[in-house]
C-alpha cells in the first residue's frame, strides 16, 4: 500500500520517497481516495497512485504533484493531473499534455428557457445531430489545403472568424482569445495535416458530446448575476478538441522525445511519460507543436459553434442570439505566472484533464467576469449534471490555479461496454427526458452514466477546499454523442 496521509479536509498528501523530487498531493475524500488505494492493492501496475509520484519525479517540478477530484490513471500523468516546471531547469512532456491536444469545452448562452425547447425538443435533437457532423473519422464542411491548415495552426479560432464562421464576442470569451502565440507549423508533421483536412468543425466521438442544457440550480447569485446566467436558461456545451491532428503529434513526438529523455538522461517512468528540457531544442520543438494543436482544437469548437447556431434556426432561433458564454480547454501546457516560496515567476505548467481556473483579478479573464474569477467548466454525464465553478485565490497559491474537468471515470470504456447496451441506455435516459443522439450505440454505452465518478461528489471536492466555488448546476436536455 502506498503511504498517503490526510493533511486537511479533502486534500492528501503522498510524501516524499524515492526519486520524489515534491510530494503528491491529491484533492479527494475518503471515497475517492480509497477507490485510488484498492487499485494499488489490487496489484494494478497503471494505477493514479504510481503516476502521481512518476510525476513528482521529474526535473524542475514545483511544489506538488498534483491530482484533483477527478483523478484516475491516464498515459504517463493520471488524468487530472497538473505539473508546474521551472522554466530553466524543469521538462515538457507529452504525458502531462495528452493525445487530444486542447480537448475542452465551450458553453454558450441563450435567452431562451427550458420550457421554451421542451415543446421542440426533438425537432432541435435533429437539426443538431444532422447538422454537427460527429463519430470516429467524420467530416467537416470547411475543406482547406495544405497553406490553410498551417494558417488554422498559427492563428487559431481568429482564422474561422475572419472566414465568417462567428464573431469577435465569440473570441473575447475564449482561453487566450482562441489563439496561443508561437505555434510553429512546421514543427507538425504532414501526416498530422492531411488528418486535419476536413476535420475542423468536427465533434468526434468517445467523451466528446454537444449538449443542451438548462440551468437547475444557482449557488452564488452574484456571481451567476455576472455571468450572465439565470434559472432554467438555456445553454449548448460543446466538448471536443484537436481530432486527428492532435494525436498524430502526440504520437510523432512519443519517439522523439524517448531519444530526448535518453540524450539528456532523465529517467523514463512510464512510455508516454518521456519529455524533454524545456529549453531544449526538442522542448521548444515539442512546445511549438502543442501550441498547433492548441490552435487547432480553439478553430474546431469555434466552427462548431457556427452550425450550432445555424442548427437553431430549425426552432425559429436567430443565431445572434447565441453568445459564447465562455472556452476552457483542459489538455494543455503554458507559460503562466505564479507565485511559488512568496516570490512570482514564469513556469511551465502541464494540465491534463484538469482546467485552468484562475482567481478574480487575472487579467486573462474576460473584463465581465474578472471580479468573480474564471468560469470553470466542468463536464458531467449525459444523464446526470454538469456544472459551472469559479477560480479563486484558494486555487491560485494551492493548484496554479487549477481544477477539475469532469466527473472522472471509474471503470474502462470496455467495462462500459460490458455492462450496459446502447440502445437501453438511450430509452432509460428518454424516460427522465433527456433525448440522446448517437453515432454509435457502442459509443453510447462506453459513455454510461455509471461508469463515472458521481459528479456532485466530485465537484462538492473542489467547493469544500474552496479551490473552485460552484455557481450553477445544469441538466441535460439534448445529448448529441460520436
Amino acid at each position: 500500500m502506498q503511504e498517503v496521509k490526510k493533511v486537511k479536509d479533502y486534500v492528501w498528501e503522498i510524501p516524499k520517497q524515492g526519486d520524489m523530487r515534491v510530494p503528491g498531493r491529491i484533492y479527494a475524500n475518503r471515497q475517492i481516495i480509497d477507490h485510488l488505494l484498492a487499485d494499488v492493492k489490487a496489484g494494478k501496475k497503471w494505477n493514479a497512485f504510481n503516476q502521481i509520484k512518476n510525476v513528482a519525479s521529474l526535473p524542475g517540478i514545483q511544489e506538488f504533484s498534483l491530482a484533483m477530484s477527478d483523478v484516475h490513471p491516464g498515459y504517463g500523468f493520471p488524468i487530472g493531473g497538473v505539473g508546474a516546471f521551472d522554466m530553466q531547469e524543469g521538462v515538457i512532456s507529452v504525458a502531462g499534455v495528452g493525445f487530444d491536444i486542447n480537448c475542452g469545452v465551450r458553453t454558450l448562452k441563450t435567452q431562451l428557457t427550458k420550457k421554451d425547447v421542451e415543446k421542440v425538443k426533438k425537432k432541435l435533437a435533429d437539426s443538431l445531430f444532422n447538422t454537427v457532423p460527429a463519430g470516429i473519422g467524420s467530416k467537416g464542411n470547411l475543406k482547406l489545403d495544405m497553406k490553410q491548415i498551417d494558417q488554422v495552426l498559427m492563428q487559431g479560432a481568429e482564422y474561422v472568424v475572419g472566414r465568417g464562421y462567428g464573431n469577435k464576442n465569440d473570441l473575447e470569451y475564449m482561453e487566450e482569445n482562441g489563439r496561443v502565440k508561437g505555434a510553429d507549423p512546421s514543427k507538425v508533421s504532414n501526416k498530422a495535416k492531411q488528418r486535419q483536412f476536413r476535420q475542423v468543425g468536427t465533434l468526434g466521438s468517445g467523451n466528446h458530446y454537444l449538449e443542451v442544457q438548462y440551468v437547475d440550480e444557482i449557488y452564488d447569485e452574484k456571481a451567476a448575476n455576472a455571468y450572465g446566467l439565470f434559472k432554467d436558461q438555456i445553454l449548448v456545451s460543446i466538448h471536443c478538441g484537436s481530432r486527428a491532428l492532435g494525436h498524430q503529434i502526440g504520437t510523432d513526438y512519443l519517439k522523439k522525445l524517448e531519444a530526448a529523455s535518453k540524450k539528456y538522461n532523465i529517467p523514463i517512468r512510464e512510455k508516454e511519460l518521456v519529455c524533454a528540457p524545456i529549453q531544449s531544442d526538442e522542448g521548444r520543438a515539442y512546445f511549438s507543436a502543442v501550441k498547433a494543436g492548441i490552435n487547432c482544437a480553439f478553430a474546431n469548437r469555434q466552427m462548431i459553434t457556427h452550425l450550432t447556431r445555424k442548427a437553431f434556426k430549425a426552432i425559429n432561433v436567430n443565431p445572434d442570439e447565441i453568445q459564447t458564454f465562455y472556452e476552457i480547454g483542459h489538455n494543455n501546457v503554458k507559460i503562466e505566472k505564479h507565485t511559488v516560496k512568496s516570490k512570482q515567476k514564469e513556469l511551465l505548467v502541464h494540465r491534463k484533464g484538469a482546467t485552468r481556473a484562475f482567481g478574480p483579478g487575472r487579467e486573462e479573464i474576460p473584463k465581465a467576469y474578472r471580479q468573480i474569477g474564471q468560469p470553470v467548466l466542468v463536464g458531467g454525464t449525459m444523464g446526470t449534471s454538469s456544472y459551472i465553478l469559479h477560480g479563486t485565490d484558494t486555487g491560485m497559491r494551492e493548484t496554479f490555479g487549477s481544477a477539475i474537468h469532469g466527473a472522472g471515470r471509474v471503470m474502462s470504456r470496455n467495462q462500459a461496454k460490458r455492462q450496459w447496451r446502447g440502445r437501453e441506455l438511450v430509452r432509460k435516459l428518454a424516460e427522465k427526458g433527456i433525448i440522446i443522439r448517437g453515432h454509435s450505440l457502442k459509443g453510447v454505452a462506453e459513455e454510461a452514466p455509471g461508469a463515472y465518478k458521481a459528479v456532485n461528489m466530485v465537484v462538492n471536492v473542489m467547493h469544500n477546499s474552496n479551490v473552485a466555488r460552484k455557481v450553477v448546476r445544469v441538466k441535460p436536455l439534448i445529448s448529441i454523442k460520436g
